[in-house]
């Protein structure tokens, strides 16, 4: 089972061809608070690259809680991490609430934001910035390559939108395809 397979049998409902890398992983969290969170909140962790990066963070008592809506990723990643702190919740990150059942510290996200119909993306990053706490803060990355397309620019328009701040990392290179990182934040 890869993340290439999953693409070719459920296109729409995975949003890699390739799994992120290891220094992708790394850009997503760094910098965003995990060593002193409580909650963490994972948006389609697929094989469980930044879902790695986030435990090798977390605190022993913190909890992450990894929403996924392929049941086959979903299974895969319950059955091959084995950590106390991990809940892998199979469902719509659009109810994010309801899977995390209070405020959470940080977001880290791997879904496929520009090629989703811009009404769900809008309903999901609703339901981010309701469940982040004050202070709190969203990680996404985007493909370098599509960046200057009308729905990147869109969804970076929306992030705008929701949060008083804002930033974009240098390119990781050392991806297939390259990307760079969204960092956003509430004001605490």
């Amino acid at each position: 089972m890869s993340i290439t397979t999953e693409f070719l049998r459920r296109p729409l409902m995975t949003g890699a061809v390739a799994p992120s890398s290891r220094r992708l992983a790394y850009a997503m969290t760094e910098g965003i608070g995990l060593e002193r969170a409580r909650v963490v909140a994972e948006l389609g962790p697929g094989t469980g690259v930044f879902t790695d990066a986030i435990l090798a963070r977390l605190a022993p008592g913190a909890r992450l809680v990894a929403v996924e809506l392929n049941p086959v990723l979903a299974a895969r990643l319950s059955a091959t991490r084995r950590d106390a702190r991990l809940t892998v919740v199979r469902g719509s990150a659009a109810e994010l609430a309801a899977a995390v059942g209070e405020p959470v510290d940080a977001v880290v996200s791997g879904l496929p934001w520009t090629v989703m119909p811009q009404d769900r993306r809008g309903h999901i990053l609703d339901a981010v910035a309701e469940v982040l706490a004050p202070g709190g803060r969203f990680t996404t990355f985007a493909y370098l390559h599509a960046a200057w397309t009308p729905p990147a620019r869109h969804f970076t328009a929306e992030l705008a939108c929701r949060f008083d701040r804002l930033e974009r990392s240098k390119t990781v290179w050392a991806n297939l395809p390259p990307a760079f990182v969204h960092r956003a934040a509430r004001r605490p």
